[in-house]
């Protein structure tokens, strides 16, 4: 609770992965991989209820282990076409009520308690309705462009861009998926967690960022955890 206001934590885990099978399971530094989001969870002041929704006996026997509540994900909601918000109204429908949602990925390792109860504090300081994480990105996109079948390059880069210096131009920011945080009543009216207003992004840098989704992401997330004191 922070300022008689409630938040409730979801960390929808499936069992199913393409690009890297059963990675909310896999060991990443001595623990499976959604341990790290519910113990952020956990360890956050403000976080009233950690809950972990999934369709995997595994995942849910691991988060029972934590001493977080579980609930099992009917199969129709934990196919490869069911969204976050679907998983997310499920959990609500079958939890007392909370007055924030908070959409805790597990697949973002590097986003700890601080990360989440300084985002908190940012939706009071903003009167927010919701709140969702960003990071700088490394490479403006304004550099970037489709090609077609003859790979030509002509009007790659715009004529007002290749006169600009790099150290010019405005600084790009990009979804990280570690923080989605949303007034309740507002969620599931729009159905979102992008809101069409009163909606402010937290920032965080770009080490705190990966958002798991492959070997490389896997091991760069070890690399970095494995450094930290």
């Amino acid at each position: 609770m922070f300022k008689n206001k409630t938040f409730l934590a979801i960390i929808p885990a499936r069992g199913g992965s393409k690009r890297l099978p059963r990675k909310n399971i896999l060991n990443l530094c001595g623990k499976p991989l959604i341990s790290w989001s519910i113990e952020a969870g956990l360890k956050s002041k403000y976080i009233d209820k950690v809950v972990v929704s999934s369709d995997d006996t595994e995942i849910l026997n691991i988060s029972n282990e934590l001493k977080v509540q579980v609930i099992k994900r009917p199969d129709e909601l934990a196919s490869d076409t069911s969204t976050s918000f679907d998983a997310v109204k499920h959990a609500i429908d079958n939890l007392e009520s909370y007055e924030y949602i908070l959409l805790l990925q597990p697949t973002s390792p590097l986003r700890n308690e601080n990360h989440i109860d300084k985002a908190i504090e940012f939706l009071e300081e903003k009167n927010a309705d919701a709140v969702v994480s960003v990071c700088e990105m490394n490479h403006n996109l304004l550099w970037s462009n489709t090609l077609d079948d003859s790979l030509s390059m002509e009007g790659f880069i715009s004529d007002n861009l290749l006169s600009n210096r790099s150290k010019d131009l405005k600084k790009r920011y990009r979804l990280n998926g570690a923080i989605y945080l949303c007034k309740t009543d507002k969620l599931l009216k729009e159905k979102s967690f992008f809101l069409k207003k009163n909606i402010f992004a937290y920032v965080m840098n770009s080490n705190n960022s990966i958002d798991i989704d492959t070997k490389e992401d896997f091991e760069l997330a070890s690399l970095y955890l494995s450094q930290k004191p």
